[in-house]
């Protein structure tokens, strides 16, 4: 007789939130809008469009540091989020009961992670 193969673990149970691709997506067109916007208003303001461009990359930063906040934390909840069900697999694959939760990837001193050097 044969026992049965555990089930691999989810990959997200619905309602978790938005995935990482998605948030990072976002993150990415506000930052890019923010740009945009204030290269436009300079531009309309007289200075040339590629002084404008750097400008609006420059002042970007800060500005959707403070602006988007939330977005921010929203993207550090889904990197978290994926780390972990990242180890959950490999955990699952070892074939370890129980995987560590709030492990690190990186193999504790001695140990290896099964790749090749």
């Amino acid at each position: 007789m044969s026992t049965p193969a555990p089930t691999p673990p989810e990959a997200g149970a619905p309602g978790d939130g938005p995935g990482l691709a998605s948030t990072i997506a976002l993150y990415a067109v506000a930052r890019i809008a923010v740009v945009a916007v204030v290269a436009a208003l300079l531009s309309l303001a007289g200075v040339p469009i590629l002084l404008s461009l750097l400008i609006g990359l420059v002042v970007a930063l800060p500005l959707s540091m403070v602006l988007f906040r939330g977005l921010r934390l929203r993207l550090d909840a889904a990197v978290e989020a994926a780390r972990v069900r990242r180890a959950d697999v490999r955990a699952h694959l070892r074939g370890d009961g129980e995987p560590a939760a709030g492990t690190s990837d990186d193999a504790p001193q001695g140990e290896t992670d099964g790749r090749r050097d």
